[in-house]
């Protein structure tokens, strides 16, 4: 070890030996193999040798003794950055300064991802979304049991002749234990049935605590809601969305390839609003209705056969069955939900040549959709049907997706008929 540690400080502090008196030790004779390199850390102040006047080469060093020598190396500029982390305890005990900042400096961490993605839609929509998505996320230890992230989006839109760009956080909050309990709490991430009832940011505070039964409860206000609740032949829309969401799951596992869930969520202190279609000059009279709160309880199961099949089975079951319009006519709603899926293996992205196949089929209430994980157009009013897709790696950290949506919105009533909802939906991503 010792060896070693003469030639790699030598070299990290960059200085000839000719520029140092000649070599101290009595035991590193001219013409060793490390003359030049114990002369020159010895001129320079950072290897002081033992007292009886001997380098002693081969004898192993202390971690103690160690640091000694790494912390005179930094103070004389070397780039010595793997042994400063190595050492960094040590370092902290001798009150090396320098150390401490590059102790500290590991505990921001930056991550990004761009995501550049394509989708055609066809049946009874037609378009196309043509979108960049580039995300930098920032972590930050603030002690040993807290941390802070966030997560800065922006969005480019080429959809349209004159597009738009959107930069927003997504994502500031903390997560740490109190206790024996998992806490987050600001803008977070909020995932709830598989990403089939809702998957995205809201402001508020989750809670879990367990580890093979593990409970979780949370409070929070949806920030990113699909706002359209109905669009009738006329163009007249109802648009609404929730003030407040709470609700409470446990999940566990039942041998080692089964694991199951039971939830219950409440979404609640919504705002609706019947918006007029197109009368010759502009949309008007918009006017303010009821939305009453919705209730979805649901359970789940994950089965896992061997390491690389895995299905799912999700059913919601809500209690909004529908909303009445500006002419006080009650349109009826499905109330329930069944989601299934199947994959096989998955792409990673630190593994080049990995790829995933995985399936879906779908049949939701509208009060059971809030803000959906999917990439295809779903409608406003639930839905049936399902997608195929495929994954693959590219190269490390570049993954490519396609995926294949073949829905049919469901219909309530004569106003509101039945669409076919087709979607081709492809991206690449690269993280960094």
């Amino acid at each position: 070890m010792k060896k070693t540690m003469v030639l790699a400080m030598a070299m990290a502090l960059g200085v000839t030996a000719s520029a140092y008196a000649a070599n101290p030790f009595s035991d590193v004779p001219a013409g060793h193999w490390a003359y030049d390199s114990v002369a020159k850390l010895a001129a320079a102040g950072v290897i002081d040798g033992y007292p009886d006047g001997q380098f002693d080469g081969d004898k192993l060093m202390t971690r103690y003794e160690m640091a000694q020598i790494v912390a005179k190396a930094m103070a004389k500029g070397a780039n010595v950055d793997k042994l400063a982390a190595e050492f960094a305890d040590e370092l902290d005990t001798l009150g090396v300064r320098v150390a401490k900042l590059e102790k500290d400096s590991d505990a921001v961490k930056i991550a990004g991802q761009v995501r550049y993605s394509y989708a055609d839609y066809s049946g009874d929509l037609n378009g196309y979304g043509n979108k960049l998505r580039s995300r930098i996320w920032v972590k930050g230890q603030v002690n040993d049991d807290w941390t802070y992230t966030a997560m800065l989006q922006n969005i480019q839109n080429f959809g349209n002749d004159e597009g738009d760009e959107k930069t927003d956080f997504q994502r500031a909050y903390v997560n740490g234990q109190l206790g024996g309990t998992k806490v987050e709490a600001g803008r977070l991430p909020l995932y709830l049935v598989n990403g089939n009832l809702y998957d995205t940011r809201a402001d508020g505070i989750v809670a879990t605590y367990g580890d093979k039964y593990k409970f979780t409860g949370f409070y929070v206000k949806p920030t990113d809601q699909d706002r359209n609740f109905a669009k009738f032949a006329n163009d007249d829309t109802i648009t609404a969305e929730y003030g407040k969401a709470y609700g409470a799951k446990i999940d566990g596992k039942i041998g080692s390839h089964v694991k199951t869930t039971l939830g219950y969520t409440v979404f609640e202190d919504g705002d609706a609003y019947y918006n007029q279609g197109w009368n010759g000059t502009d949309f008007n009279d918009t006017t303010k209705l009821n939305l009453d709160s919705d209730k979805i309880w649901n359970i789940g199961v994950e089965m896992d056969f061997g390491k690389d099949v895995t299905f799912t089975a999700d059913y919601l079951k809500s209690d909004f069955d529908g909303f009445t319009g500006e002419n006080g006519k009650h349109y009826k709603m499905d109330d329930d939900g069944l989601i299934l899926g199947l994959s096989y293996k998955g792409a990673k992205a630190s593994d080049p040549g990995s790829y995933g196949l995985y399936t879906k089929h779908y049949n939701q209430g509208r009060g059971t959709v809030i803000a959906h994980t999917m990439n295809g157009d779903y409608g406003t009013t639930g839905f049936k049907g399902y997608m195929v897709g495929m994954n693959y790696t590219f190269a490390k950290n570049i993954v490519g997706a396609i995926e294949w949506y073949d829905l049919e919105s469901k219909a309530v009533g004569s106003d509101i008929g039945s669409k076919d909802l087709h979607t081709l939906w492809s991206q690449l991503v690269f993280t960094f």
